[in-house]
């Protein structure tokens, strides 16, 4: 890749990521493991999966004609239907449950399992991107090593 734009659909991945790192920072002694699931719990978590973070980005969006403030170039439709289905899959994936893990035997549930997987996916995605464009500095976590 040439470009070191970050296509859109890295942006929520970015975000997870970043918050990720944030709470591994925070506690030295956390593995990634341990990070993501700490980042299930966190407001910004709740906040990617009700789906509230993609429908103020969408109104954003909407609200500049579809331009990106960044490049100043109009963002294609096409990329507006992938970012509404990542949101349904954020939604679906990240499900929010007040109790994750079973009371007594601290085992993550199916849907909770599902949630971390997907996190630790979006995780790798932009690691993959950071390093297909050459900008490894912004690999904190090292999940793709």
């Amino acid at each position: 890749m040439r470009s070191k734009e970050k296509p859109y659909v890295l942006f929520v991945a970015e975000v997870i990521y970043s918050n990720v790192h944030n709470i591994k920072k925070k506690n030295p002694d956390f593995s990634n493991i341990d990070a993501i699931d700490a980042f299930m719990g966190s407001e910004v978590y709740n906040y990617i999966s009700s789906g509230k973070f993609h429908d103020e980005w969408f109104k954003d969006l909407e609200n500049n004609n579809f331009i990106d403030t960044k490049s100043k170039k109009k963002i294609p439709g096409e990329t507006i239907r992938l970012l509404k289905i990542q949101k349904d899959m954020m939604v679906k994936q990240l499900i929010q449950f007040p109790d994750l893990y079973f009371a007594k035997s601290h085992f993550p549930l199916e849907i909770s399992q599902r949630a971390f997987d997907h996190l630790w996916r979006m995780c790798e995605s932009y690691e993959l991107w950071c390093k297909e464009t050459k900008q490894n500095k912004l690999i904190k976590l090292k999940i793709i090593d």
